[in-house]
């Protein structure tokens, strides 16, 4: 019996928004990452994301550590990319006082409805 031993593809895409996620999945790579800088074995990772296939998770996560420093420069640039944006969006919409005004709009008898059965 002769066992073939062939290259098989990493499984990762980059969707059209150039982030990288798992082949089939929305799960990004930034996540698997993520969970497993803090700990989580392939196995948790594949309970916690019940539509990765477990080789699929350790193929990614051997592709991390062979490749860690691209994947760091990736995700550094991921962040950079998502501080650049909030600060826009806050330029845009002033964050100051919006806990206070949802809740003002909460307590005010127009935002308030009936939730009594039909009577």
């Amino acid at each position: 019996m002769t066992l073939r031993i062939e290259a098989e593809p990493i499984p990762l895409e980059r969707g059209p928004d150039d982030v990288v996620r798992i082949r089939g999945s929305r799960v990004t790579l930034d996540t698997l990452v993520a969970a497993f800088r803090l700990g989580a074995t392939a196995e948790e990772i594949g309970q916690q994301y019940p539509s990765l296939d477990l080789a699929d998770i350790y193929a990614v996560i051997a592709y991390y550590l062979r490749r860690r420093a691209d994947v760091e420069a990736y995700l550094r640039g991921r962040q950079e990319q998502g501080t650049r944006v909030r600060a826009q969006n806050e330029a845009r919409f002033d964050p100051t006082g919006v806990r206070e005004r949802l809740l003002a709009r909460r307590a005010s008898p127009a935002a308030s409805c009936d939730d009594s059965p039909g009577d």
